[in-house]
């Protein structure tokens, strides 16, 4: 079996895995990091989105031998000595949720999102978050949050 050498939420870890193992199993089932969780199994829905080297990628689409080297965040990553990252409390603040399954996905997407363009319109932010799907909202409040999230992490927002 392939040994990889990655680094989840601040932690080095060194693993022998099975080559056609997924990150979001090797997340989830190796490391504990339940706060990923597994949606549709087929990246349709972006569930399972983590930060792979400062990019959102889902992780039911990435083999956890193609994350060897790599430096992962989850969820349970974000936030630090208890306290929520910017957009975790954003999403919270501007009830950005119902059921919280899409959350994660929505919140490492949304990061993500504004590394590549920090004042994104409306528009731009819904464009941004389409590989990520909700089927409790109705995207308002999702879109509030990510504007909230932008001004409470420091990005200027229209």
């Amino acid at each position: 079996m392939p040994r990889i050498t990655v680094k989840v939420d601040g932690i080095s870890y060194e693993e022998d895995v099975e080559p056609r193992m997924l990150l979001v199993h090797f997340l989830r089932d190796r490391l504990g990091k339940t706060g990923t969780p597994i949606g549709c199994d087929t990246s349709n829905c972006g569930s399972c989105t983590v930060l792979m080297d400062g990019k959102s990628v889902k992780s039911c689409s990435v083999l956890a031998v193609q994350a060897d080297e790599s430096e992962i965040v989850t969820i349970e990553g974000l936030s630090s000595d208890g306290n929520w990252h910017p957009m975790q409390r954003a999403f919270h603040e501007e009830h950005a949720l119902q059921c919280g399954y899409c959350t994660p996905g929505m919140i490492l997407a949304a990061i993500d999102l504004l590394k590549d363009d920090p004042d994104p319109s409306d528009d731009a932010i819904r464009q941004g978050l389409e590989g990520n799907l909700c089927r409790c909202t109705g995207y308002c409040n999702i879109v509030r949050a990510v504007r909230r999230g932008a001004g409470e992490m420091g990005v200027t927002t229209r």
